[in-house]
């Protein structure tokens, strides 16, 4: 098989494509042969070594990927799946990888809407989006809600889950070739950062603040999108996305590095004295742990989801595909802060 693997942090040269033998499944796992794969800023935040998730599950060397689509190669004590079931996938790490073994709870059949590209960057985007909105939050249909980075593949995600609920959305993406991108989503209003002021322009469209803000940039917004919270209002952080270097060259070293760790040292204090007094809150969670801790919000969301697949009340984000040993130029596009919807890898 092959597989990128990344023995020490750093910049896009970090990830190594080397050979590997062939994983075997133990009782409960499933081997599946990858078709597609898709690529998060989770993905470069590990190779950073900046992932906490990746240090505490996984540690150095390690083969970055949350979500994959292929086809099963053995499930020899599985009654549900078979040999050449098209499937979708979640994993803890370790989908960059032309082969990958993982439990079998972990993975679910391909709706046949989906095409392998569509389906391998559809899984952690769409679980992070449901389980903010209706596992997390419990959103409803009067909330007034803004969603940060809404053309990127979480953003847009939470853009079409949010009309799925009825809620009033406010989109803010950060280049004028993405307002057409997410209104076409269903958002109501889309803000401009490089045309207009994030800020005035959010409390201009709803003066009273927001129900709901969902905030992966980190440290470049985390304080202003707590201050225009409505009453009763939650912030819900799920990335960092603000805090990776914008290394051109690809190199990485210790000072890009440093850069990163203290972007993330900057990022706000929340005090729950002042929380209690302003009636706000402050929700944050990471989706990896729901795939051995909860899975049964696992399976509630990914059944719900591909449901609402086949119903087409949602439809799979657009997709940009990359071959697989471009691994590096697709996490390297994705940190540019160019792209809309999903970047994958195609086997």
């Amino acid at each position: 098989m092959k597989r990128f693997v990344i023995h020490r942090p750093g910049g896009y040269r970090r990830l190594e494509l080397e050979e590997h033998p062939d994983p075997l499944p133990a009782p409960g796992e499933v081997l599946v042969g990858t078709r597609a794969v898709g690529v998060n800023y989770a993905d470069s935040l590990a190779r950073w070594g900046v992932h906490d998730a990746a240090k505490r599950l996984v540690g150095w060397p390690i083969t970055p990927g949350f979500e994959f689509a292929g086809e099963v190669l053995e499930a020899p004590s599985s009654k549900a799946w078979r040999p050449g079931d098209p499937v979708l996938g979640l994993s803890s790490f370790g989908a960059y990888a032309s082969h990958i073994v993982v439990p079998e709870h972990q993975l679910f059949r391909k709706p046949e809407r989906l095409s392998f590209e569509q389906a391998g960057g559809f899984p952690g985007v769409f679980l992070t989006a449901f389980h903010a909105l209706f596992q997390a939050l419990h959103v409803q249909a009067s909330d007034n809600v803004l969603v940060h980075s809404a053309a990127g593949g979480v953003g847009g995600a939470l853009i079409e889950l949010c009309r799925v609920a009825g809620c009033w959305v406010v989109g803010v993406v950060g280049k004028p070739h993405k307002v057409a991108v997410v209104e076409s989503m269903g958002a109501a209003a889309t803000i401009d950062r490089s045309r207009q002021r994030l800020w005035e322009e959010a409390k201009r469209l709803s003066p009273e603040g927001y129900d709901v803000i969902l905030d992966a940039n980190g440290p470049s917004t985390l304080r202003q999108s707590y201050a225009h919270l409505a009453p009763g209002g939650r912030l819900v952080v799920y990335g960092f996305h603000s805090a990776l270097p914008r290394s051109k060259a690809g190199g990485g070293g210790r000072l890009a590095r440093l850069g990163t760790l203290r972007r993330l040292l900057s990022l706000p204090r929340f005090d729950p004295l002042r929380m209690t007094r302003e009636n706000r809150s402050v929700l944050a969670f990471n989706v990896v742990y729901l795939l051995s801790k909860r899975t049964d919000l696992l399976r509630e969301g990914m059944t719900t989801l591909l449901d609402w697949v086949e119903d087409q009340r949602i439809e799979p984000l657009g997709v940009t595909p990359f071959p697989f040993e471009e691994a590096a130029d697709a996490q390297r596009l994705l940190e540019s802060g160019e792209t809309t919807g999903k970047l994958v890898l195609t086997l």
